[in-house]
């Protein structure tokens, strides 16, 4: 009998988590903005719904500024959705989402998740500390760095 692993499970295995989760620590030394990925179980359904449910789920809507991201990854589907809080939205507008999708597909379509990742949380902090930037002492880390399995 054959034990045949999810993409999930296998997503999250080739994912260097330790450097995706640095980048994010690094990237909220330059922004106040709070960055937060996270790879979905196996569902049916619109992606963006789900994503927003994992965004609410998160608690990434009740950061300070409503200056939060969400890398929303399912794996099942081979599909991924950056979603934005109202604050960095009225911001940069619906273009640079799409920006980083492009970056980071880039990356996805070669089977490179981590540097997708890790590129998306860069092109993002780059953007974000022009809008919200890191406040010092003053900023604290709203949010968990860790990557949320669903």
């Amino acid at each position: 009998m054959a034990i045949v692993q999810s993409s999930r499970h296998k997503l999250i295995e080739k994912l260097d988590t330790e450097r995706i989760e640095r980048a994010i620590a690094a990237a909220e030394r330059l922004t106040s903005g709070e960055i937060r990925v996270s790879v979905a179980p196996l569902f049916w359904g619109s992606i963006e719904r789900a994503a927003r449910r994992a965004f609410e789920r998160l608690g990434m809507h009740q950061t300070r500024e409503r200056n939060g991201v969400l890398f929303f990854i399912v794996p099942s589907r081979r599909k991924f959705y950056v979603l934005g809080d109202v604050g960095i939205h009225a911001k940069v507008g619906e273009d640079f989402w799409h920006a980083i999708a492009a970056v980071m597909g880039m990356h996805f379509q070669r089977g490179d998740y981590t540097e997708g990742l890790l590129r998306g949380i860069a092109t993002l902090a780059e953007r974000l500390k022009e809008h919200f930037p890191y406040q010092g002492a003053a900023d604290r880390n709203e949010l968990s760095n860790e990557i949320d399995r669903g």
